[in-house]
């Protein structure tokens, strides 16, 4: 599947019109329902095929955000061979109590994964426990950046961004659909 045709099939199954309040507080006419395109096996490994060679040479261990990561980031492992981590929004509070499960984090080079940016606050969070208990955050990559300021806010809290579509993007391809 074209990057292209890709993006046109995330429109159409996943890009909702109305009203919505998005995670940042904002109001927005439109919404990407990421759990209908990550719930679609031929579309999330389409995603993660076209996810796989943003992934730096140099990572160790991809570590997908609480909720919608989880699954990118576990297809983005089948594809890519790394070992995942899976980060809570915050630590659980019986058996190990830990935030971050799955693949250790400490002392490795580590690849954030997230589903959509908008705000960029839940991957700024994310980021800072990982680096707090010892990961050495490489990057972010995510599927879909909004353009609207997630980018720029996470840059200030020095984390990079990388974008396998943008809003921009994704309306140019529905466009030509």
């Amino acid at each position: 599947m074209t990057k292209e045709a890709l993006a046109q099939e995330i429109m159409q199954v996943a890009h909702l019109t109305g009203t919505f309040t998005l995670r940042s507080g904002t109001i927005s006419n439109e919404y990407f329902d990421k759990y209908l395109f990550e719930s679609k096996p031929s579309l999330l490994r389409a995603i993660a095929q076209h996810l796989a060679p943003l992934v730096p040479k140099e990572i160790e261990v991809l570590a997908g955000l609480e909720m919608g990561g989880i699954p990118i980031v576990t297809a983005l492992s089948l594809e890519t061979g790394l070992p995942a981590a899976f980060v809570r929004k915050k630590a659980k509070e019986y058996g190990t109590r830990k935030f971050a499960e799955g693949a250790q984090v400490y002392g490795k080079t580590v690849l954030v994964v997230e589903d959509v940016i908008t705000s960029g606050g839940q991957v700024i969070v994310s980021a800072t426990d990982l680096r707090n208990v010892g990961a050495n955050i490489h990057s972010v990559l995510c599927v879909i950046d909004r353009e609207q300021g997630g980018k720029e806010k996470l840059t200030e809290a020095g984390f990079s961004l990388t974008a396998l579509l943008t809003m921009s993007a994704l309306k140019a391809a529905e466009r030509e659909s």
